[in-house]
């Protein structure tokens, strides 16, 4: 080779490296940040990507005349953080460093996560009955939609594949359910832009939503993981879903989490208070905000003999005493306990959203949790029990009030006759001379009838008598 043939190559090899480096060195964003985004009202949300190592980013939001920056790490890192005003838009946004970035279209409001398994997953196309009257509708641009692919990984990951659309009667078909009219009556109800961001996968417990140290070290939680029989088509290892479709979004600004699962769990419903609440505050670590969650009981199904979903109810009752939590019942929203999956979600997302609003927005007079079990007492073999959170009063959906049992001394349920009376319910039952204890749809699959005249249905308890 002659020396003017190796110059010639050298020049192609450093002109080869040179646009290789510059390409590698191009401003970047996660796929969070695009056009039509929505961006959480009236904070200090962090703003990130990637850049040339060393290279200042600049951010100029339209809202304000002050220009933010930051200074990309070794790793071609950064991050800052925006101030964001009241709620309102369309606003554009400009991001410089290498090359130029201009997000449009971006709304400032309300974002909300909404997670679980599939329950939470379930769409129009997953047979939801409550969706058809929404697609006559015109598009909603005030309400944004950003669905997360399913990915799993054992390693946390930096950025998801999907983007932000409006809402119309094409976009919503395959979005969550429960999202989209949770999100629907956020946006009624507060008059400004609500972003969705579906992270949700069908069949996974929520040991794979909790990252991998906190499974990893606690030895009830990882022999519980362990029994779980890992599948191809899911996740079900600590924080394999976590780390593929949480840690991804964790820096972003949002307001709170609405979840719904549980199912997967209930083989392991000794432990999953402890764990679901460990997993909340794993993640108000992860996105540094205290931020409020709100979840759903698993509805009645047939489980097969035993009380394994009741335990895990009364489970998901007890988690209600973290703070900032709240849980919204269906026991009346289920066609067949042969369907795990209630095909109504209508109700359920605005059963959500009434605890966001009275509780994250301090909206008055809305009636957001259903009645729960008080009291229990004994009087001449009858038993009169008491609830909480009772509204407007109780009621029966059906002329029969079923649901109650009672037992005695020897432990054997009977069906017990009911009556309601000043908001209280009276038992007996011919079978049960001495009752000594009494449930309400404490077991798999048992359906009832007591609601509060709000429309929210009795919550599920078991309980002793007292004299």
């Amino acid at each position: 080779m002659t020396t003017q043939v190796r110059l010639k190559a050298l020049t192609i090899c450093l002109l080869l490296f040179t646009s290789i480096g510059s390409a590698s060195a191009q401003l970047r964003l996660p796929a969070l940040f695009a056009d039509g985004m929505v961006l959480q009202q009236k904070d200090s949300v962090q703003f990130w990507g990637w850049a040339g190592p060393g290279e200042t980013v600049t951010i100029k939001p339209s809202w304000t005349s002050q220009v933010y920056t930051a200074k990309s790490s070794y790793m071609s890192q950064w991050i800052t953080k925006v101030k964001t005003p009241e709620a309102g838009g369309p606003y554009t946004i400009e991001i410089n460093s290498r090359n130029t970035i201009i997000l449009k279209d971006v709304l400032i409001g309300e974002v909300w996560v909404c997670s679980g398994q599939s329950n939470m997953e379930w769409s129009y196309y997953n047979g939801v009955s409550d969706m058809n009257d929404q697609f006559a509708l015109p598009p909603n641009k005030n309400i944004r939609l950003f669905h997360i692919n399913k990915v799993g990984s054992n390693t946390p990951q930096d950025d998801v594949k999907a983007s932000w659309t409006i809402t119309d009667s094409n976009t919503m078909k395959g979005f969550s359910a429960v999202g989209y009219f949770f999100g629907k009556k956020l946006q009624e109800q507060l008059n400004v832009p609500i972003g969705l961001i579906g992270s949700a996968w069908g069949g996974t417990p929520a040991d794979t939503w909790t990252p991998s140290p906190i499974i990893e070290n606690n030895p009830v939680f990882k022999a519980d993981n362990d029994k779980l029989n890992q599948l191809d088509w899911w996740p079900v290892r600590p924080a394999q879903a976590y780390n593929g479709m949480i840690a991804p979004i964790s820096k972003y600004g949002i307001a709170g989490v609405i979840w719904y699962q549980g199912e997967s769990n209930v083989g392991n419903h000794a432990n999953y208070r402890q764990l679901f609440t460990t997993m909340i505050d794993a993640w108000r670590a992860s996105f540094k905000n205290e931020m409020p969650f709100y979840f759903v009981q698993i509805a009645p199904f047939n489980y097969g003999p035993g009380e394994d979903a009741a335990h895990l109810r009364q489970a998901q009752t007890a988690s209600m005493t973290h703070p900032k939590t709240g849980m919204v019942v269906v026991n009346d929203l289920v066609d067949t306990v042969s369907d795990i999956h209630p095909k109504r979600k209508r109700p359920v997302g605005e059963r959500l959203a009434a605890w966001a609003l009275a509780n994250t927005y301090g909206k008055q007079g809305i009636v957001y949790r259903s009645p729960e079990f008080k009291s229990a007492t004994k009087l001449k073999g009858k038993v009169t029990v008491e609830f909480d959170f009772i509204g407007s009063g109780i009621q029966s959906s059906t002329p029969k009030i079923t649901g109650f049992y009672l037992a005695g001394a020897d432990g054997v349920w009977q069906p017990a006759d009911a009556v309601i009376k000043d908001n209280k319910v009276i038992l007996s039952s011919k079978l049960v001379k001495d009752p000594t204890q009494v449930h309400y749809l404490y077991g798999n699959a048992l359906l009832g009838s007591v609601q509060s005249k709000d429309g929210l249905p009795l919550n599920a308890f078991k309980a002793s008598i007292s004299n």
